[in-house]
């Protein structure tokens, strides 16, 4: 009786996740117009932290714990990274995008670079890195295996953005952030994380990164 609900719970949690991570983001992909971005986003948050809750077992004040563990010298790294390969990417794909808001629009960059890390990389990392990792565990594979699933469905739920490079970008990023997760904690992951992403705007990424620009291929 015990073994038959155990395999009944984990069943249902594998519908839960599935729908979480695979269905919530394939739908908004799909139906969702791209102006209620962030207001799908909220929703997900709001949801995902329902679900950590009801999770029982999380220590809430892990997320504010781990600022004396910040990977200074994997900061500046992935700042690196991401600015030549933002670069890379513009210099081929389109040139006149490059460093266009640093050249045009200084003060809305200071805009994005203030609310970017906490309405949008703030409450996706709540919900692929703590109850992901929580809520799921028992799901994951051993390992690096957790970290590159965990990497596969954070890249898959940028699927709204329809491109191949973006989907490798936050795999890529996917990987750092969710490794700084589970070595360092929360607030690792979290400025990794808004480092990257605000790097990327700086650059001129907001050409693959703004909903605005995004064509559906149907």
């Amino acid at each position: 009786m015990a073994e038959s609900k155990a395999a009944i719970e984990r069943g249902l949690l594998w519908v839960e996740f599935t729908a979480l991570y695979l269905g919530a983001p394939l739908a908004i992909a799909v139906f969702l117009p791209g102006h209620l971005l962030f207001e799908a986003l909220a929703v997900f948050s709001l949801a995902g932290l329902g679900l950590l809750w009801c999770t029982g077992g999380f220590r809430w004040h892990s997320l504010v714990r781990g600022w004396s563990r910040l990977p200074w010298r994997e900061i500046a790294g992935i700042a690196l990274a991401t600015l030549f390969a933002g670069l890379a990417i513009l210099w081929f794909s389109s040139p006149n995008s490059i460093f266009q808001i640093v050249r045009n629009r200084p003060d809305f960059l200071l805009v994005i670079w203030t609310f970017y890390p906490i309405l949008s990389a703030l409450p996706q990392e709540l919900i692929f890195r703590p109850l992901f990792f929580h809520r799921y565990a028992v799901l994951l594979p051993a390992g690096q295996g957790a970290i590159a699933l965990n990497a596969a469905v954070f890249s898959f739920a940028h699927l709204m953005y329809w491109s191949w490079v973006v989907a490798a970008l936050t795999f890529i990023g996917g990987w750092f952030f969710a490794r700084a997760y589970l070595e360092r904690g929360f607030p690792s992951a979290w400025v990794l994380h808004a480092v990257a992403g605000n790097v990327l705007f700086a650059v001129g990424m907001g050409a693959y990164f703004y909903t605005g620009n995004v064509v559906r291929p149907f």
